[in-house]
């Protein structure tokens, strides 16, 4: 392998598949970069268990052929040097990799790029198109939701289900469970039968991949492996490949409530700084927020935050009630997570009892279903007025 590449291109593509080196890893030439000159082409590849990604980056080759570097090294070293043109020529004999910028010479020993995992990519698979913003946003939405912790390993993993131009991701932790959608550019070709209409990905996956995504206007392809293991999405010169999760995930159907008895809505500016005014209190009592929805000038929403060490907060402000008076008690945390990715000014909340799960919606849009399981209010002595 002999080739050319500006110093700003390279430390670009490496930063880009840095995401997915894994250095901790039981397998060595994970800890590694793949560098490999073909087809006219030169990529960098980066793997994990979990995550792939291939970047393709301009370069002037001259010899086609393939190495794998130590990443932690190698990015180090490009980093550090001029912004030049950087010349890359391997001995395929000693597996060394030099590097000339400048008056910079260095050799970094490799690994044969045959034992690096091979990473699925784009041939004539079915794929569905999506705009990068949408993109962005329905990740956003759905990973509040998603499991930190492994008691159910399952609920770590987002649920994506495809529908015609649809697409609706799915998440849940336990105390609370999002569903949201999107609307594809282009819809999957399921008459066909190849690709899976429900997934499970791993909210550490999306994770990257929405950072990835940046200030990116094409459209973003998605596709399945030839396999149905893995999930890809074409970013242009870069190619992100997620392995599927294996399990079952809850019916979240029979989670969201199907009727209420109480329905008040709010404005998100005013009930967001509401909320954050109260758990500068509350987050000293397990971040109990109290709502009360009740009648006073056309409609009142009343919060309530309380610590018993270091005092309590209280906030009114209007609202239009639907129903019946209702008094109800969320965690605040889980309040402005919801509140932090609906992009309508209302918002709006579905409720039948003080001990039953609670609706967030936003208003004018379906593309967002929060449900919120209450917290227990009777250990709190101050009223809400």
């Amino acid at each position: 392998m002999q080739l050319s590449i500006l110093q700003e291109n390279f430390a670009h593509a490496l930063s880009i598949v840095n995401r997915a080196v894994n250095a901790k890893g039981t397998l060595p030439v994970l800890a590694n970069v793949l560098l490999r000159a073909e087809d006219g082409k030169f990529t960098v590849s980066a793997a994990n268990l979990e995550i792939g990604i291939i970047h393709t980056a301009a370069a002037q080759i001259k010899k086609e052929g393939g190495i794998t570097i130590p990443a932690r090294q190698l990015i180090d070293y490009v980093n550090a040097l001029p912004p030049d043109r950087i010349d890359l020529e391997l001995n395929a004999k000693t597996q060394t990799l030099h590097l000339k910028c400048a008056r910079h010479d260095a050799n970094i020993k490799g690994v044969d790029w045959n034992e690096f995992p091979i990473i699925p990519t784009f041939e004539k698979q079915d794929h569905a198109l999506i705009e990068p913003d949408i993109l962005k946003g329905v990740i956003a939405r759905a990973r509040i939701s998603a499991a930190q912790d492994d008691s159910r390993p399952v609920l770590k993993n987002i649920l994506a289900t495809f529908k015609g131009q649809n697409a609706t991701l799915v998440t849940a932790d336990g105390f609370r469970l999002t569903v949201t959608c999107a609307h594809l550019e282009r819809g999957f070709n399921q008459a066909k039968g190849k690709n899976p209409a429900a997934a499970l990905i791993p909210d550490s996956a999306l994770k990257e991949l929405s950072a990835l995504l940046g200030k990116m206007e094409e459209p973003v392809a998605i596709a399945f492996s030839q396999t149905g293991a893995q999930v890809m999405f074409d970013l242009g010169d870069t190619l992100f490949v997620a392995n599927l999760a294996e399990g079952n995930f809850p019916d979240f159907n029979q989670i969201v409530p199907k009727s209420h008895s109480t329905r008040v809505i709010c404005n998100v500016h005013e009930l967001t700084q509401s909320v954050k005014a109260a758990m500068v209190f509350a987050r000293d009592a397990n971040s109990i927020i109290r709502l009360k929805f009740h009648e006073q000038m056309g409609g009142i929403c009343s919060i309530f935050g309380q610590s018993a060490e270091t005092g309590d907060a209280a906030a009114i402000l209007d609202a239009q009630r639907d129903g019946d008076e209702l008094e109800i008690a969320f965690n605040g945390k889980f309040m402005l997570d919801a509140l932090g990715v609906i992009n309508s000014p209302q918002v709006a909340f579905e409720l039948t009892e003080a001990a039953a799960p609670g609706v967030v919606k936003p208003v004018g849009s379906d593309d967002f279903v929060h449900v919120l399981m209450p917290m227990h209010i009777k250990t709190m002595n101050a009223p809400i007025s």
